[in-house]
Order: C-alpha cells, then structure tokens, then sequence
C-alpha cells in the first residue's frame, strides 16, 4: 500500500464514521469507517517504516590526477535519511 492510497482510505474511514448518518441493513458504516481508518494509519505508519530509513551511498573521486602519481583515491560515505 503506497501513501496514497494510506491517506484516502484514512479520510473514507472518517467520513463513513464522522459524517455520514445512513442505515443500512446487515452494514454498519461506522464500523466499517473505523476499520478502513484503522487500515489507513496502519499503511502510513508501515510505508513510513519501510521506505523511511532509506540509505544512499556517494562516491567521491578525484578526477583529475597528474600523470604517474598514486592511484585515484576513492571515499565513500554513507548517508542516512
């Protein structure tokens, strides 16, 4: 479940239950809003969880050495997000 999707089940979950005042037989929507509420906060927290401790590599390197000096020197550092 992407973000997206996360945010709009999150706000159909609190209109079914906050908004909207329908009977319908064998349904309750203020149940069902709450689960699909309950869906949403559970996808955002999960995505966040997942995507959020991403880590990016970046190469360093010096381009430009003189003719027969020492190799090229190469860092790496590790960034996290």
């Amino acid at each position: 479940m992407r973000l997206g999707t996360a945010i709009v089940l999150l706000a159909l979950g609190a209109i079914l239950t906050f908004a909207l005042r329908l009977d319908v037989s064998g349904v309750d929507l203020q149940v069902v809003g709450w689960i699909l509420m309950i869906a949403g906060a559970l996808g955002i927290v999960l995505e966040l969880a997942v995507w959020g401790p991403r880590q990016r590599r970046v190469t360093h390197t010096a381009a430009y050495a003189e003719p027969g000096a020492a190799p090229v020197r190469r860092s790496t550092t590790e960034e996290t997000y």
